[in-house]
């Protein structure tokens, strides 16, 4: 997964403010600290996504992102 998806997903899920202030405050479970500390330390952005999706009981069928229209 590219950063660019990692943060489209944030975004979509929690918000573009907020996106950014919990991945610099949410410590992971499987990491040694926060979403953005694995991500500075090159965890695949994909595990650090599965991860918050899991912490933050996210619902697996928006795992993968919202539904979005087609643009024209």
């Amino acid at each position: 997964m590219r950063m660019s998806r990692f943060w489209e997903l944030m975004e979509d899920e929690f918000g573009a403010g907020y996106a950014h202030v919990l991945a610099d405050s949410l410590v992971l479970q499987n990491y040694d600290g926060t979403a953005q500390a694995a991500l500075n330390e090159g965890v695949d952005p994909k595990h650090v996504w599965r991860e918050i999706c899991i912490i933050q009981e996210v619902p697996e069928e928006r795992w993968f992102g919202v539904q979005k229209p087609p643009k024209n």
